[in-house]
């Protein structure tokens, strides 16, 4: 009897609701106003949390570059959402808080000792501050990353402040460059506020130091990019022919939903990886189409996520120096390795260096024997445009006054690491340059190697 007075109690409240529904730009609005909580929200973390540099960032440096010129519909709405930061009793950064909707928790992001910031998904509650605790850490090394072996070279320090203006791109903003020959500087400039040593979000430079750790992973005898990278469901799911290999090389011939394989709902969303990057249908055989994929990558990485409980991400950085560098992951722990990583230019520059000395470090073997010439060949389908694409790095090989070994790791806002092996040189550009402005990296590497021989 009770049962039936509860069910028809249920029943009322039912039926005394008013309808209600939504259009789809109703949802898609409501939609691009969370994504755009969600980018506040993780920048401002990343940048402003210990991990993230040794210098701390002002919020409002924060919110003059990272947070501005981005891409619509997120730049309209960005500057309109108010946040938090809390911190803790050290005042170290615990997380921050964007609010965007009144009948929805804040979009947060919360800081984890070691590993940067991660995105909670959309509705998350707020997370206690034990749960983020928040210690900066006080890690090997320190700022001027190398003071007694620069060589400066006036002509590359002209090319280098060249790139401070807009020289190389009509409204590019360029924040650091670091021009390295024979393991010496011999140019550097940065924007005001910009120094060696403070850390920027990679974007898709992540992928050629995804690509590096898989390396790093085959050296140990703990990876095969010629074997199956373990997607689908089963021996017989046809997408057990993808490998590794096809994954670095953008060719697995799964369907991507958009041009350029947009991953919004990772980045900024809250989503996790396994979410978005792994079950996707395959369209064209393995290796016959080159497609760039931010999930080809991310599938890469899960390949060989169970050599992190030994050599997580954080190890290698260590070992190269990089000391500054810091690998995030989704809220889940799955490393964001097509995109979220921060660094600074000196450790991008270690980073070139490891290519220029054939994957070795302090007389160590890092990356295998033959390593370099793999993943800066185009064995694979090729891309349309002015560069070719290896494994995790593009290739400068058919651009005019630049030698054809060139190749490159690259990234969106304007980041570049080139590497330049027959002159034994690896150039750093940093930026944060708006939707439509493009910094012309062939000609600004064809004028910094230019300088070097005068």
């Amino acid at each position: 009897m009770i049962r039936h007075a509860l069910a028809a109690t249920v029943l009322l409240a039912a039926t005394s609701l008013p309808a209600q529904s939504t259009t789809q730009d109703e949802l898609d609005a409501r939609y691009d106003r969370a994504l755009a909580a969600g980018y506040k929200a993780l920048f401002l973390c990343s940048a402003l949390s210990g991990d993230a540099a040794h210098l701390r960032r002002s919020e409002s440096s924060v919110n003059d570059y990272e947070l501005s010129g981005i891409q619509e519909p997120l730049n309209a709405i960005v500057p309109e959402l108010t946040y938090s930061i809390a911190r803790g009793s050290d005042g170290g950064l615990d997380y921050v808080a964007v609010p965007w909707a009144d009948d929805m928790s804040p979009r947060v992001a919360a800081y984890r000792q070691g590993k940067g910031c991660a995105l909670l998904p959309i509705g998350a509650a707020l997370p206690g501050s034990e749960a983020v605790r928040s210690t900066r850490i006080d890690r090997v090394g320190g700022p001027n990353v190398y003071p007694l072996r620069d060589a400066i070279a006036p002509a590359t320090m002209r090319a280098a402040e060249a790139a401070l203006r807009e020289t190389y791109g009509e409204g590019t903003r360029t924040t650091a460059v670091m021009v390295r020959k024979d393991d010496r500087t011999r140019g550097e400039a940065y924007a005001q506020g910009y120094d060696a040593d403070l850390p920027q979000r990679t974007w898709s430079v992540a992928k050629s130091l995804a690509a590096t750790l898989i390396g790093a992973a085959v050296q140990r005898g703990e990876a095969d990019v010629a074997a199956s990278a373990g997607l689908g469901l089963g021996d017989s799911d046809p997408r057990r022919a993808i490998t590794i290999d096809h994954l670095l090389r953008m060719a697995s011939g799964r369907y991507s939903d958009t041009p350029g394989n947009r991953t919004d709902p990772l980045y900024f969303g809250g989503a996790t990886v396994g979410e978005v990057a792994l079950d996707w249908p395959l369209l064209n055989p393995p290796g016959t189409i080159y497609r760039y994929a931010n999930n080809d990558t991310l599938a890469a990485v899960k390949a060989i996520e169970e050599t992190f409980d030994k050599h997580p991400p954080a190890g290698l950085f260590e070992t190269l120096g990089m000391h500054s560098t810091v690998a995030e992951t989704d809220w889940q722990g799955d490393y964001i390795l097509s995109s979220q990583v921060w660094t600074s230019s000196a450790d991008l520059a270690r980073f070139g260096q490891l290519y220029l000395d054939d994957g070795m470090r302090n007389g160590t073997r890092i990356l295998p024997e033959g390593w370099v010439e793999y993943v800066s060949t185009p064995s694979g389908p090729q891309p349309d445009g002015p560069f070719g694409y290896g494994a995790g790095f593009w290739l400068l090989n058919n651009s005019e006054g630049v030698p054809a070994d060139t190749f490159a790791a690259m990234g969106n806002r304007g980041q570049f690491v080139v590497i330049v092996p027959s002159m034994n040189t690896v150039i750093v550009r940093r930026g944060e340059d708006p939707p439509g402005a493009r910094f012309d990296i062939a000609a600004f590497t064809r004028d910094v190697l230019v300088s070097l021989r005068d």
